[in-house]
């Protein structure tokens, strides 16, 4: 096997790809001199949407290249043009320098005029004394300049620009270095904010799950070591070094800078920072949300059931369905209300769990029915006649996975499947994913952070809950089960609240009519299938 590539051996490709650059890009021309991924993130920039970019992102894939691409364009323009100050930050010296030569390569590629390249001593001083610390520019005939920094001075109060901090989860304090960057915005500046992950706690990752969970506007990328390599990254390396691509020399160096970062793997390659060992939500934080007094519907049925005759089956389904039809009766028909259904048959429970918007926006638990040993028809059964009779539903999600997909295909047929084409119907059939939970977690803990969610009090539900631990740095129900004997849980409420707040944030609009009779009774007659928008399919 080929040894681990080493640091020296990077650095050297690295220089190599410096120095031919500047003809790749006069033989390629620019679009294709740059990596896909490259080249999204500029666009990104070039977007006046964009104002504060942070990204995440596999260490030693070029995006530095990248980010000197767009500076040099920048600051080389005329202001009429857009072009202004840049301001690059970094940990590290070596970094900053690598930068400002990456910059003037990509001058001399777009024939811009850069006047004057060279080290100067930034004065950095407190109110401890003075200090000086090496810095880097270029000057451009624009009037305009890149700036390179290995530290975050005070200084940077008070300019305008371009900031650009790389490797940001290392600075010495992120925070206040934002603050300070985030200034530039009052003056039509930009902020970009680089950088691999260094753990759960550290304010660069804090700032990206406030970006997942919605409460951040900020823009958001993502890049690990497998998404630059499928986008060229190892056969532009062949390029640069006159080698001969293949997949089996990408595989034998992807292997290797695997085993290069070890343990380290996941966080420096693969955009997961390293996980706490603690629960993903605080016990008091859930028992504070379980404030409500809400039915929760358990129906278990004997293993024989399907070999019993129609009339005691129906006996041992009754009690279950009189306490559903009852909690739907009482439902609130002036509010949104969203399902979420994670199925299962005989191991676990099938959950589902009916959430409703108040006009404050808080979700709340209306109902929650669960199922153990119960067949699918009557799992359909039972889910249909609670689609049937929420109001205002604006969506359903339903695990698909397994033998879920039959009972979401079926609901499907029935109220319309959701997809990018086709947003108006109600079912979305979900097929669990890493990238599902690492999306669609962060909005629900937001939820309990922010007292956006009420809950039924329920030990049980407050256990599946608290099961959920951050795995590979995502939100997920690890494989392990509670509870004793044949009674064991698996996280199931947790997944089917998920799925209900998942639905219940859908884009959604009521195209039918309310009846003006029922209306002007108030609550109205229950049985009016057109009151209160009910949907029509």
């Amino acid at each position: 096997m080929t040894a681990p590539i080493t640091e020296e051996q990077w650095a050297e490709a690295r220089r190599t790809a410096t120095e031919v650059l500047p003809g790749l890009v006069k033989e390629l021309g620019l679009p294709k001199a740059l990596l896909s991924y490259q080249s999204r993130a500029i666009s990104m920039l070039e977007s006046t949407a964009c104002r504060v970019l942070f990204i995440e992102k596999s260490r030693r894939i070029g995006l530095t290249f990248g980010f000197a691409a767009y500076a040099a364009l920048r600051a080389g323009r005329a202001k009429s043009a857009g072009g202004m100050d840049v301001m690059y930050i970094s940990y590290s010296q070596e970094m900053t320098r690598e930068f400002i030569d990456a910059c003037a390569m990509w001058a001399r590629a777009y024939s811009d005029a850069a006047i004057e390249v060279g080290e100067f001593l930034f004065d950095d001083s407190d109110k401890e004394g003075e200090r000086s610390i090496q810095a880097f520019r270029i000057r451009f005939a624009s009037g305009f300049e890149i700036l390179a920094l290995s530290s975050a001075p005070r200084t940077l109060r008070g300019k305008q620009g371009v900031v650009m901090i790389d490797e940001a989860a290392f600075v010495d304090s992120l925070p206040e270095l934002l603050k300070a960057a985030l200034a530039f915005l009052m003056w039509g500046g930009q902020v970009v904010v680089c950088s691999t992950h260094d753990g759960t706690e550290n304010e660069f990752n804090k700032q990206i799950q406030a970006i997942l969970a919605g409460r951040s506007k900020y823009d958001h990328l993502r890049i690990d070591f497998d998404q630059a390599l499928k986008e060229g990254l190892y056969e532009r390396i062949c390029l640069v070094n006159g080698r001969e691509w293949s997949p089996e020399g990408e595989a034998a160096w992807r292997q290797e800078i695997i085993d290069f970062y070890g343990d380290g793997a996941d966080e420096e390659l693969f955009c997961i920072p390293t996980a706490g060992s603690g629960a993903w939500l605080a016990g008091p934080l859930v028992e504070a949300r379980m404030s409500l007094e809400k039915p929760i519907i358990r129906l278990e049925l004997p293993g024989d059931f399907l070999h019993r005759n129609r009339i005691e089956r129906a006996i041992l389904m009754a009690p279950a369905l009189q306490q559903l039809k009852e909690a739907l009766q009482r439902l609130d028909k002036t509010r949104l209300h969203a399902l979420g259904f994670d199925f299962a048959r005989v191991a676990d429970l099938s959950v589902a769990t009916l959430l409703s918007t108040t006009r404050l926006l808080k979700r709340e638990e209306e109902l929650t029915l669960e199922m153990r040993n119960v067949p699918g028809d009557e799992q359909k059964m039972l889910i249909r006649l609670i689609l049937e009779n929420a109001p205002r539903l604006v969506g359903a999600a339903f695990d698909a996975t397994g033998m879920g997909w039959t009972v979401a295909e079926d609901m499907g047929r029935l109220f319309g499947f959701r997809t990018p084409d086709s947003p108006a119907g109600l079912i979305d059939a979900i097929k669990f994913s890493t990238d599902w939970y690492r999306f669609n977690m962060p909005p629900l803990k937001t939820a309990f952070e922010d007292d956006q969610i009420a809950l039924s009090k329920d030990d049980e539900h407050l256990t599946d809950l608290r099961i959920v631990k951050v795995i590979a740095g995502v939100p997920k129900v690890p494989d392990v089960r509670t509870g004793e004997g044949a009674k064991k849980r698996h996280g199931d409420f947790a997944i089917a609240l998920a799925l209900a707040h998942f639905a219940s944030r859908h884009q959604w609009t009521e195209y039918d009519y309310q009846s003006v009779a029922a209306l002007a009774e108030g609550m109205g007659d229950e049985d009016d299938d057109n009151a209160y928008g009910r949907r029509h399919w």
